[in-house]
């Protein structure tokens, strides 16, 4: 099949504050697409203002209790479903968010590794209780120094999964990796035509004003009262990972006493700002990607991947040329 008969599937990415979900729904209401999320805090329930959660109807949000696990292999088979559930209504799918790795889950897939053994991680966090993270990093290295150049000494979550996976099987996850093969039809590129997208401000310190900005807004908009009311829950503790979720664990500290609100705040700015940076480095590395950036007031300043040598910028605002990325017969006036 070539790609002109394949249903279309778009991918619309960036760091976090980017504008990225505004433009998904102004692109729904042209090329009648529905959104799927590709967000590891929406698909929890009761983490709302912190995530971000917008109002406009999104597959795969609050999909999840927050004491429960969910990961990138659920979201490649929920995201599948979702595109064949769209597509079978005459729409199109379109993929957007900031969680990288879900993405990179969806499109290239994963390779079976052992399930997770809760003895094996425990006797991982124990150690690193002990002897700091850096330490279980250093192991990790010793036996997969490839998934160990990927991964910062201090991700405790991507660390203790990595090495469990060796301590499980013998096999570390770079070789498991390695033994993918995909099979024809099972991955998104055999069954789709799929656009990927990313929108970024060109100014990274806009980027930043924009997202100290929404973070405040967050706060107003009762942040700590949200994160409170989850803390009343006996089943949820700072280790699950809708806890560990940029900003949560932040106010979650405070609220057990380890530092101020004001400290908190700053703290959670601080970490936002990190994600953008991965979300960006992420970003930066991966082929296929026509890019949009905007300047402080929102207009397309640069675009990568899109116009051809002898276009230029124009009036053309973001949803105009994604539109003339995505669909090149539409008109664009």
């Amino acid at each position: 099949m070539s790609s002109a008969d394949k249903p279309l599937v778009i991918c619309l990415m960036g760091p976090t504050a980017s504008g990225k979900t505004d433009l998904a729904i102004a692109l729904a209401g042209v090329m009648e697409c529905e959104l799927i999320s590709v967000d590891s805090a929406l698909v929890y329930r009761g983490l709302n203002i912190g995530s971000a959660k917008p109002d406009y109807p999104h597959h795969l949000v609050d999909i999840r209790d927050p004491a429960e696990a969910y990961n990138a292999a659920d979201f490649i088979s929920d995201a599948n479903a979702a595109c064949e559930e769209i597509i079978s209504r005459g729409k199109t799918p379109l993929l957007v968010g900031g969680t990288m790795l879900y993405f990179k889950a969806f499109l290239e897939g994963l390779a079976e590794m052992p399930p997770a053994d809760p003895k094996v991680r425990e006797a991982i966090y124990t150690m690193a209780a002990k002897h700091g993270w850096p330490a279980v990093h250093a192991q990790l290295a010793a036996v997969d120094p490839t998934a160990a150049g990927r991964i910062h000494p201090n991700h405790s979550q991507r660390l203790s999964r990595a090495l469990e996976v060796y301590q499980i099987s013998g096999v570390t996850m770079t070789q498991w990796q390695l033994k993918q093969a995909a099979q024809a039809g099972q991955l998104p590129g055999d069954r789709y035509c799929i656009r990927q997208l990313a929108i970024c401000p060109a100014d990274r310190k806009q980027l930043h004003r924009r997202i100290e900005l929404r973070f405040a807004q967050m706060m107003q908009a009762g942040f700590v009262e949200e994160v409170s009311r989850l803390r009343q829950r006996s089943d949820l503790h700072r280790d699950l990972p809708a806890i560990r979720a940029v900003g949560y664990r932040q106010l979650w500290d405070c609220l057990e006493g380890n530092c101020s609100l004001s400290e908190a705040e700053q703290r959670g700015v601080a970490a936002t700002r990190q994600l953008a940076k991965r979300q960006l480095t992420w970003l930066r590395k991966w082929s296929e990607l026509a890019w949009i950036y905007t300047d402080n007031e929102g207009n397309v300043c640069e675009s990568v991947g899109i116009l051809g040598p002898s276009e230029h910028l124009g009036q053309y605002s973001s949803t105009t040329l994604a539109l003339k990325y995505l669909k090149p017969t539409i008109p664009i006036t």
